[in-house]
């Protein structure tokens, strides 16, 4: 059955009232790079005996997870996006940071008893990965419920506890808040049926090539198909740009100008915090991709998920550089123009 949506994303509002609740991950990162290949390591037809051991020289430890990502380039953008997540006792250094970064933390719950999920990759020469990752505190992610959230004009269902996901879902859809359904990692924990379930409360589907098809082949749904269901339908290309699917076409969004490729870990959740922005405050699609694209490359450009800077400002040139000066103007209007209030001075509601 077909559902009718406006054209673009909700009603432009007053300005310091758009707000997004994010229901996703919150996780620490640790990083570490082998410096030789896994292959000169691991003997094929020993594979039933593993037993290998890898000295690993550098060690980094990111803050990371989707919610928070995600959350923190919204506010480089001038945006509000509350991360809703279930964290660990160990939270505290990443509490911290997203204070000192200015994102809300009025709806990350501490579980004592449990550890944030970690996650731990270790890359070789080849840019091969061996990853491990501890859920902790996040497989509890359904202790947060959508309605302890005020004032908040979209949502969005990332990566996340299984239950959590699918009653975060089920709850912006009961309340009637338009969400945008992002499965990344999450996804191989939902068959088909799970997930028409999720694309016909959402009313935004974003996911990467390799997702999509494997959304495609789970559902039975082709574009078009889905179309029927959601406002819109993002699929991010890499190096390739991205394309939105919509009713009335499909719209191709180039790569925004990158000065160096240093890291992509984090770039789908820069390009979210983009997508967050133009429907935010109405923009078309066009606009819409084009600012979500300037996010990952400005996320590309530094290691980490969150160690990237930019002003408003700074964005808005960037986005001129690429698409030129119309295009800066269309997603923050004339050169010049004020940014969103200061964190200070925005209200908030819910519980700490």
């Amino acid at each position: 059955m077909t559902r009718n949506f406006p054209a673009g994303g909700v009603s432009r509002t007053g300005e310091g009232t758009r707000k997004a609740l994010i229901c996703g991950s919150v996780a620490y990162d640790a990083i570490m790079r082998f410096e030789g290949r896994f292959r000169d390591h691991i003997l094929p037809e020993q594979i039933h005996i593993l037993n290998v051991s890898f000295l690993v020289p550098q060690l980094r430890r990111e803050f990371g997870g989707c919610a928070g990502n995600i959350a923190y380039n919204m506010r480089l953008l001038g945006d509000i996006g509350v991360p809703m997540a279930t964290v660990g006792r160990d939270f505290g250094p990443y509490r911290d940071w997203l204070e000192r970064s200015g994102v809300p933390l009025d709806h990350l719950r501490v579980l004592e008893e449990e550890l944030t999920a970690q996650a731990f990759i270790t890359t070789d020469l080849e840019d091969n990965q061996i990853t491990a990752f501890h859920p902790g505190a996040m497989q509890y992610a359904q202790r947060n419920t959508v309605d302890a959230a005020h004032g908040v004009t979209i949502g969005v269902v990332a990566p996340d506890g299984r239950d959590g996901m699918i009653e975060h879902a089920a709850q912006f859809a009961a309340v009637g808040i338009p969400f945008l359904f992002d499965p990344g990692q999450g996804l191989p924990m939902f068959d088909g049926e799970a997930l028409r379930r999720f694309i016909e409360q959402a009313r935004w589907v974003a996911l990467n090539d390799y997702e999509w098809q494997v959304v495609r082949q789970k559902t039975g749904w082709d574009e078009r198909q889905l179309c029927e269901r959601v406002a819109a339908l993002i699929v991010t290309r890499g190096a390739q740009g991205s394309v939105i699917h919509t009713r009335d076409g499909r719209i191709e969004i180039p790569c925004a100008k990158a000065r160096a490729v240093v890291d992509p870990t984090g770039c789908g959740d820069a390009y979210r915090a983009g997508l967050l922005h133009g429907l935010l405050y109405g923009l078309d699609w066009t606009t819409t991709g084009r600012v979500a694209a300037v996010m990952g490359a400005i996320k590309i450009e530094a290691l980490g998920t969150q160690n990237h800077r930019a002003t408003r400002a700074e964005i808005a040139a960037r986005l001129a550089e690429s698409f030129g000066a119309e295009a800066a103007q269309a997603a923050f209007g004339p050169p010049g123009a004020p940014a969103a209030a200061p964190l200070s001075t925005q209200l908030f509601t819910g519980t700490h």
